[in-house]
């Protein structure tokens, strides 16, 4: 492993481990020129954002459609969460089976059969009767939808050479951040005009979009050859699964309640860090384990993991706080309130398809932390401004703008930086490392910050302490940020 330097070279592929079928990731066949490279990855990338953007927007639109369910199945607002809670748990089950799935199976039947999962699930969800139909269907559309990140993402990778890895994940990254700006306009337009139902139906057209966009443009896996098919790390499963899911789970009660030493959120939490404790002792011992923790011995891709987790946890989490006030606070329409992400939406795409594109070219370690400081600074300003009374809308829109822009430095140039140099076998352990480390963090974050407004009381002098802590949050990734490369190999 590499000391000080730059980008250290890739770790090699243990010899007594088979890295698994070659066509884990696509069609491995050969290197072809140029132009078919691009092709390549050119449909790989249109298949994957499109199943991302039905992924994404899903979940943000459910999200605002949670109060009208309570008046259409007349039930309590803490039942009807769970069909938020259930998909999420979904999945956490299925995420770290990933890497696994793409081993036996390949990379192109594991997608389709995500896809088709997730469509079928949003159909059946629109179609439910009661709640508990409708969280035991949402449940199984978690399971499809823990798929189509991972496994979009390391066929992305793979099929990206490394002078282009900054631009793809670039684009990889326009669902995942824009998806909550537009979900919440989208979901409330299709509330008001239609029905909740519809919130549900609107994945079909684009599911089966991305099924016939899956079936022509993805090469066929390719044959396994003399490697042994892949074995589930039963063990591992048995506590990495439930192990995220009861710690997600614990989170997102803690911070519901406003308080995560509630043994309701603080039992199910240590249950949780126990069972993936228990994996990770496990993932360093076994010869063949579910999730290869032992990536993190690769320099680069280990301070990546950490220089996104603090950032991770303060920009995902201070997205509740914005809605929030708008609507409690100043007394803004959920619609008008949705309106006002839109500037900051465009901040984060436009600044990452400029920034992820640089990477490719620059100092990951300078333009990163630049946009760790730009990012940090924007939501401090957004907490100053926000405890002054009468603050001018436009003020602390400016002041998130920034705060965007330096997430779009941050995000994806950090991911397109942790991945460029990994094996090609390892490129599915990463995409699933990479998903399970913004799943939790991002949990972590939001029931921290619930938990520091709930206790800073309401008014505006809450959401001042609750944005300058996200701010603090951000401004830690300074220090594992300082030991990324400095320049591109």
């Amino acid at each position: 492993m590499a000391s000080g330097r730059s980008a250290e070279p890739a770790e090699p592929a243990e010899p007594s481990e088979p890295a698994g079928p070659s066509g884990d990731h696509g069609d491995p066949a050969p290197q072809a020129n140029g132009s078919d490279a691009s092709t390549a990855l050119g449909g790989v990338l249109a298949v994957v954002i499109t199943g991302s953007v039905m992924s994404v927007l899903d979940v943000t639109i459910v999200n605002v459609a949670l109060r009208s369910l309570t008046r259409a199945f007349g039930a309590p607002l803490e039942t009807v969460q769970w069909t938020a809670t259930a998909y999420t748990l979904a999945l956490a089950t299925a995420v770290p089976t990933t890497a696994w799935a793409m081993a036996r199976f390949g990379a192109r039947r594991t997608y389709l059969t995500a896809l088709t999962l997730f469509t079928l699930g949003s159909l059946l969800a629109a179609c439910a009767w009661d709640i508990a139909s409708l969280i035991v269907f949402r449940a199984f559309q978690g399971l499809g939808g823990g798929l189509l990140v991972p496994v979009g993402m390391a066929m992305a990778m793979t099929a990206a050479d490394r002078e282009r890895m900054g631009r793809t994940m670039a684009l990889l990254g326009l669902p995942v951040l824009v998806g909550p700006v537009a979900g919440p306009v989208l979901g409330g337009w299709l509330i008001d005009a239609a029905s909740w139902r519809w919130v549900f139906l609107v994945n079909l057209p684009v599911g089966a979009l991305a099924l016939i966009l899956a079936a022509k443009l993805l090469r066929p896996d390719a044959p396994r050859g003399t490697a042994p098919p892949a074995e589930l790390d039963v063990p591992g499963l048995l506590m990495l699964s439930p192990g995220l899911a009861l710690l997600l789970f614990g989170l997102a009660r803690g911070g519901a309640q406003g308080d995560i030493a509630a043994t309701s959120a603080l039992a199910p939490t240590l249950a949780g860090a126990a069972l993936v404790v228990g994996f990770v002792h496990r993932s360093l011992t076994a010869r063949r384990p579910l999730l290869d923790l032992r990536l993190l011995k690769n320099r680069t891709f280990a301070v990546g993991i950490g220089t996104l987790a603090p950032f991770t946890c303060g920009y995902f989490g201070s997205l509740l706080l914005g809605p929030v006030y708008w609507q409690q606070v100043r007394g803004w329409s959920a619609t008008a309130t949705g309106l006002l992400g839109v500037p900051v939406g465009l901040a984060v795409a436009t600044t990452m398809q400029i920034a992820a594109r640089r990477i490719d070219r620059t100092s990951p370690r300078a333009l990163i932390r630049a946009g760790v400081a730009v990012g940090a600074l924007g939501m401090a300003l957004t907490g100053v401004q926000i405890g002054a009374e009468g603050v001018p809308a436009w003020r602390l829109t400016c002041a998130t703008v920034v705060m965007g822009i330096g997430s779009g430095m941050v995000l994806m140039p950090t991911m397109a930086t942790a991945t460029r140099d990994l094996p090609v076998e390892r490129v599915a352990a990463a995409s699933t490392m990479l998903t399970i480390n913004s799943q939790v963090c991002a949990a972590a974050g939001t029931a921290l910050v619930s938990v520091v407004l709930g206790s800073a009381g309401p008014g505006p002098s809450g959401f001042r302490v609750a944005y300058l802590v996200a701010a603090a949050l951000l401004a830690l990734a300074l220090i594992p940020a300082s030991w990324l490369p400095r320049r591109r190999r």
